[in-house]
């Protein structure tokens, strides 16, 4: 359900989003009761947007309300209210490829950039659940068919070239939070940059390393090249453990404004660069021995699976029988044909494998360095065991990226992060 009851936008704070929920009958019957009774909770503990949890007698919904400005900086970084439609967007062809892995959509208004969705309980946000060291048995097979999914069937390798062309159109708007995207991970984290920060003094030296490193600078461009100019298929474009909650049982994947046509090795290199940096902070955070082994032997055979598992799916759907104007069916028919194309899909998800493990590098760098951290790595209280940390995940995210072809499989991956998770770094005293 769409609508644009409200006129002109403004911030919906407490008491001006109760009257507007009230105003919806749908959302008002599903809530329950009286909007004074209504309990209305701001959560959202993102970088964008306001997040409110709405409960009333009856049942509850979550509000995402998108900000004229970046909420972590203010408003002295003014952002279109339009990349919210386009949440909407994305979450509602998501829901349709991968049905039941996404929260489903109860309401939109384009004008207010204001989404209502499933109140996801009790599922947490992924991130929170892993720095207390939570295993999730189910995340690898839900995260890798969604990925396969939403990935395979917005590609050429499923649509045809007009359906394919129409789509990036959909979707080329969003460039504001693309632009957000080229900077923040492509570019500040090897320059000086105002909104850089890292772990000082600790990783002052490696900070300028990163900006002295011509290969490093070589090998960032060529991924910011492929980013900009690869539209491979529909990305979710901020595909991190923050973006998906989850239960033991269950996995949801939030958050989609960052949605655009690019290369597929970005969403795919995000999950793992979130998973191996998870590996890495471990050894800053209190916790026994065997929860240590337990937790970082589970998070290495999720890198392995995320990758293997997820290429697996995205090659059982070409061969079921792809649709789309890539690698037309009538050039490669019969016996030779079958077996010839067969040669080309490894060869294919080989390459998409080396794109995912560049990406994957530079999800890494940047948060490490540049505006906006991860918790993984931010709730190691002592400053001198965090730098250890965010030093080991640096040391093998540039090796992916500029020893690209040093890592012919995952588990060339796990390998050096397993080397490296007790090296001593060089830190700046």
């Amino acid at each position: 359900m769409t609508g644009d009851r409200a006129g002109d936008y403004r911030i919906l704070h407490e008491a001006a989003l109760r009257d507007y929920l009230a105003s919806v009958a749908d959302l008002k019957a599903l809530l329950g009761g009286g909007p004074a009774a209504w309990g209305v909770t701001e959560v959202g503990d993102g970088n964008l947007n306001l997040v409110f949890i709405v409960k009333g007698a009856r049942g509850g919904v979550a509000v995402k309300q998108a900000l004229p400005y970046v909420r972590l900086v203010g408003e002295s970084w003014p952002l279109p209210l339009s990349r919210a439609h386009y949440e909407y967007l994305a979450l509602a062809r998501q829901a349709q490829l991968a049905p039941g892995l996404v929260p489903a959509l109860l309401h939109h208004n384009e004008t207010l950039a204001l989404t209502v969705m499933e109140l996801l309980e009790p599922h947490i946000i992924m991130r929170k659940g892993m720095v207390a060291a939570t295993q999730y048995p189910h995340f690898v097979d839900d995260i890798t068919t969604f990925m396969a999914r939403t990935l395979f069937f917005t590609s050429d390798l499923a649509l045809s070239a007009a359906e394919k062309k129409e789509a990036i159109a959909a979707f080329a708007g969003n460039h504001a939070l693309c632009k957000i995207t080229e900077d923040l991970i492509f570019t500040d984290p090897y320059r000086i940059a105002e909104q850089n920060r890292w772990t000082a003094p600790y990783l002052d030296g490696l900070a300028a390393s990163l900006r002295d490193d011509m290969e490093l600078h070589v090998a960032i461009s060529r991924l910011k090249l492929k980013f900009m100019a690869g539209p491979e298929a529909l990305l979710h474009g901020d595909l991190h453990t923050g973006s998906i909650m989850v239960t033991d049982s269950q996995t949801r994947v939030i958050d989609p404004e960052f949605a655009f046509y690019g290369p597929m090795g970005f969403d795919v290199g995000a999950v793992l660069a979130n998973l191996l940096m998870a590996y890495f902070a471990s050894a800053g955070h209190e916790r026994t021995p065997g929860e240590r082994q337990a937790f970082e032997g589970w998070v290495l055979e999720a890198v392995e699976k995320v990758w293997s598992e997820f290429a697996r799916k995205f090659v059982d759907l070409w061969r079921a029988g792809a649709a789309g104007d890539a690698y037309p069916a009538s050039l490669f028919a019969g016996d030779k044909g079958a077996a010839r194309l067969e040669t080309e899909r490894q060869a294919y998800t080989q390459r998409l494998f080396t794109d995912t493990i560049g990406f994957a590098a530079a999800k890494t760098i940047r948060r490490i360095f540049g505006l906006a951290h991860n918790i993984d790595f931010e709730l190691i209280e002592d400053p001198r065991k965090r730098a250890i940390s965010e030093a080991r995940a640096v040391r093998l995210a540039r090796a992916m990226m500029v020893e690209a072809a040093a890592f012919r499989t995952i588990s060339d991956v796990t390998g050096a992060a397993r080397k490296l998770r007790d090296w001593p770094p060089e830190l700046t005293s």
